[in-house]
């Protein structure tokens, strides 16, 4: 059994060809798809997050709004660029949208990916301390965060507030309880995976990572996960871990899916993220349900992973991106023991 939920960029162009052409439209969509994915009985819906670009953003007011329009589905992101964030403001943001939700947010966080500008996080208003980089301040944002999520005092109280105080250090406002358990890490190596176990964070592995054996992608993530799951032991925490890996997965059941993606062959790419960096890309996945439920059964990392995220190409809109979630589904993960 997974859960299963959608990813989506936010994607917006102002082109006609687009059935998101400003931000408002790529927001709203969002809302009405993760409504429409709780009721067709999909477990999560999950927004990136990128600066500087035609795609989602500011998350929280999203995940605050999908909170109140559905009661069930988990809603997540995949991910948060912690170089961009104030941990504490966040922490704020997320415990709001936390208790609008129920107690529903899954934040997945990260040291984040390449952007569309040189050094972003910088006209945000943070700089990497002495002798560190942006990754380690990433890290460093992460680490603060989920020290304040822990809901201990640690503000000296005004002796004259405007407003009676309860006793001793003060805490971040509004506190969600068990949201500390419900942050994910973005791992792009074998190594931050391990680092996030011993954290006690839950583990998204997305459709790239660090090519750091040569073998296909799908192998190199189980590898990373079984890592982190070993790490996770060690570390001797009290409960136990979620996984989750995203796909590009489209099962053609009709001649529409047939004309978006019946002819397009993939497989695993290889990348540079930067001039250091060589990344593998893992496949995208099209074909009709039977070839698909094959060629999924042996993919490693997902039969790791505990939560799958099906990566939607939302400029085709809000119904399309339904009728791609429903598919899999009705007719692929029933096949698979998903169901």
């Amino acid at each position: 059994m997974k859960k299963i939920g959608f990813l989506s960029f936010g994607h917006w162009m102002p082109s006609p060809q687009s059935g998101t052409r400003s931000a408002g439209d790529a927001l709203l969509q969002s809302i009405d798809l993760a409504v429409a994915a709780e009721e067709l009985g999909a477990d999560g819906a999950y927004f990136r997050v990128h600066h500087f670009a035609r795609q989602l953003a500011s998350p929280f007011p999203l995940l605050a709004a999908v909170g109140a329009k559905t009661s069930r589905i988990e809603i997540g992101t995949a991910v948060i660029d912690m170089r961009y964030e104030n941990p504490l403001y966040m922490a704020e943001d997320a415990g709001a949208a936390d208790l609008i939700a129920g107690g529903r947010l899954q934040l997945g966080i990260s040291r984040g990916s390449p952007e569309q500008v040189i050094d972003g996080w910088r006209y945000f208003g943070y700089e990497p301390g002495e002798g560190q980089s942006d990754a380690d301040m990433g890290r460093r944002h992460a680490e603060v965060f989920l020290d304040v999520l822990k809901g201990e005092g640690f503000a000296q109280p005004n002796p004259r507030p405007m407003f009676a105080n309860p006793p001793g250090l003060l805490r971040l406002e509004p506190y969600s309880e068990g949201l500390r358990e419900r942050v994910w890490w973005g791992a792009g190596s074998n190594a931050t995976a391990v680092w996030a176990a011993k954290l006690g964070m839950n583990l998204q592995s997305s459709t790239l990572k660090d090519d750091e054996t040569g073998e296909a992608f799908h192998i190199q993530q189980a590898k990373q996960i079984r890592a982190y799951r070993g790490a996770w032991k060690e570390a001797g925490h009290d409960r136990a871990p979620r996984v989750s890996v995203s796909r590009s997965i489209f099962a053609i059941v009709n001649d529409m899916d047939r004309a978006y993606f019946g002819y397009s062959k993939d497989e695993d790419s290889i990348g540079y993220l930067d001039a250091n960096t060589r990344a593998i890309f893992g496949r995208s996945y099209a074909a009709e349900p039977d070839a698909l439920v094959e060629e999924l059964s042996k993919d490693e990392a997902i039969a790791e992973a505990d939560t799958l995220l099906l990566t939607v190409p939302n400029q085709l809109g809000v119904e399309y991106n339904a009728h791609v979630i429903e598919a899999i589904l009705k007719h692929v993960a029933p096949a698979l023991g998903w169901r």
